[in-house]
């Protein structure tokens, strides 16, 4: 167990399984395509750890700062279909949980898209803010740059986002004021 505060923790798991247990109580294990939203606020203490001995976890993990301090501390898992992600972002987490995503305490919103191969998609964004797109798997196009597994590109000022997928991918787009 370890102790955070005044932190968003948003934890999605891309392969194996991820056990959590906090001071709230929870103690819940996420599994491929599960969300998992954890407000530090006032104070939480919380371990993860793989439960497997043999199997590895992969997973990404957002840390936000939260629109105040001192908020109360909070947990939420939810399992986000695949289906729901085919072809297009889902919405995954938004300060008023809309579209039945988690709920954070800041002002983002989070999607989650999985793109077939050869499959070209256009966001639309708020062309004053900014944001950040993550390529999670595979590999796609960009206004012409190649994306790979692990690469990440700062968004600012842009009207709309027109991906390429190179090959099957995965992607996280965080849309922030």
């Amino acid at each position: 167990m370890h102790p955070h505060r005044d932190m968003e923790i948003v934890t999605y798991v891309l392969e194996g399984e991820l056990e959590h247990r906090d001071s709230l109580e929870n103690g819940e294990v996420l599994r491929p395509g599960e969300f998992q939203r954890m407000t530090a606020g006032t104070g939480i203490r919380h371990s993860e750890f793989n439960p497997s001995k043999s199997d590895p976890v992969h997973l990404y993990q957002i840390w936000l700062l939260p629109r105040a301090k001192g908020l109360p501390p909070g947990y939420e898992q939810r399992q986000i279909p695949a289906a729901e992600r085919d072809g297009r972002l889902r919405l995954v987490a938004s300060p008023d949980g809309a579209e039945g995503s988690l709920t954070i305490q800041q002002d983002a919103r989070i999607y989650l898209g999985n793109l077939h191969e050869g499959q070209q998609l256009t966001q639309l964004l708020n062309p004053e803010g900014h944001g950040w797109l993550q390529v999670l798997r595979g590999s796609m196009t960009l206004g012409g740059d190649a994306l790979h597994a692990g690469d990440g590109v700062t968004i600012i000022n842009e009207a709309s986002l027109l991906l390429k997928a190179d090959a099957a991918s995965e992607v996280m787009l965080f849309k922030l004021a």
